[in-house]
């Protein structure tokens, strides 16, 4: 299955997949924006052991490798909360730096979202992101989600306590974008 979105399309991983996940994971600043999972330095072994574990699970797919002109450009997933959060979805995603200021995380959001709306029985999408992230921010508001709430010092990173921002948009609040969706 494939998603397209205005010149993105979003596909489940493959585990040949690996290299060029490596490439565009191994960067610190990305590593620095998001949960401490992810390994710097990031190898192809650690993608390899990503996606054996992402693969299994991703039925019906919920975590995509984004790309644009062909390229692997990034990851977006979709994670179902579970318990009294049942009808969420957190939504988390990142981009390869030569990538970023283009509008393809923004894109990308777009297409997740409107995917997680209409194939999954969830009244809310959102997204944590740190406050200083400003990128990330800009990418989650232009893609319709608005900010909830600003959580004081509730991240530690890298020996930094930061704020951390929730996004979120509701099943009645999102306007859905028009995808293409190949199975």
């Amino acid at each position: 299955m494939e998603i397209f979105f205005e010149g993105v399309i979003l596909r489940p991983w493959a585990i040949t997949d690996a290299p060029q996940l490596a490439l565009v994971a191994n960067n610190k600043k990305i590593a620095d924006n998001i949960r401490d999972g992810l390994p710097i330095p990031y190898t192809i072994k650690d993608g390899q052991d990503w996606l054996n574990l992402i693969i299994s699970e991703n039925n019906p797919p919920r975590f995509f490798a984004i790309i644009t002109d062909k390229e692997v450009v990034g990851n977006i997933g979709i994670v179902s909360k579970k318990d009294i959060y049942r009808k969420n979805l957190e939504i988390g995603f990142f981009i390869s730096e030569k990538f970023w200021g283009k509008g393809i995380a923004t894109r990308a959001i777009k297409a997740a979202v409107s995917y997680a709306f209409r194939e999954f029985d969830i009244v809310r999408v959102y997204a944590e992101v740190f406050s200083d992230n400003i990128g990330s921010r800009r990418a989650l508001e232009k893609a319709g989600l608005k900010l909830e709430a600003t959580i004081k010092k509730n991240i530690i990173k890298n020996g930094i306590i930061k704020d951390g921002c929730i996004y979120s948009v509701l099943r009645e609040d999102f306007q859905p974008f028009v995808v293409e969706v190949k199975v």
